[in-house]
C-alpha cells in the first residue's frame, strides 16, 4: 500500500478558490448597508425656514422639523411619502416620485416624517 503526498498546486488552487468564494458572501452580505437616496430632499417650514437633506439613508423613518412642512421636494433619485405624524404612520399619505414636489393643503396638517419605497 503506498501513499502518495498531496500535490501542492491543487492544495494552492483549492485555498484560492475557498478565500474568494469567502471574499464573495462577504461582500455581498454587507452591500445594502449603508445605502443612500442620492440627492436632496428640500422642505419649507411655516416659519419660511428652507432645510435641506443631503443623500439620507433609504431606511427608516426620516423627522421633518418640530413644526412640520409645508412644501417637500425630492430630488432624491427614490420615490418619498409623505406623513402629517412624526412616526411615518396614519393616514393621509403623499406619494412624491422622484424629481418632483408636493405641498400641504393650508387646511390640512404640515407634513412631519417620510419614509423611502425601495
Amino acid at each position: 500500500m503506498s501513499v502518495t503526498a498531496p500535490d501542492p498546486r491543487r492544495r494552492r488552487r483549492l485555498g484560492a478558490v475557498a478565500a474568494s468564494s469567502l471574499l464573495a458572501l462577504a461582500v455581498s452580505g454587507c452591500s445594502g448597508l449603508g445605502r443612500t437616496a442620492v440627492g436632496p430632499v428640500t422642505y419649507h417650514t411655516d416659519r419660511e425656514a428652507v432645510v435641506q437633506v443631503n443623500s439620507p439613508s433609504v431606511r427608516g423613518c426620516h423627522r421633518l422639523s418640530p413644526a412640520g412642512a409645508r412644501e417637500v421636494e425630492n430630488g432624491t433619485l427614490v420615490d418619498i411619502v409623505l406623513y402629517p405624524t412624526r412616526d411615518c404612520s396614519g393616514q393621509g399619505t403623499a406619494y412624491v416620485a422622484t424629481r418632483f414636489s408636493d405641498v400641504a393643503p393650508e387646511s390640512g396638517p404640515p407634513w412631519r416624517s417620510y419614509t423611502f419605497v425601495h
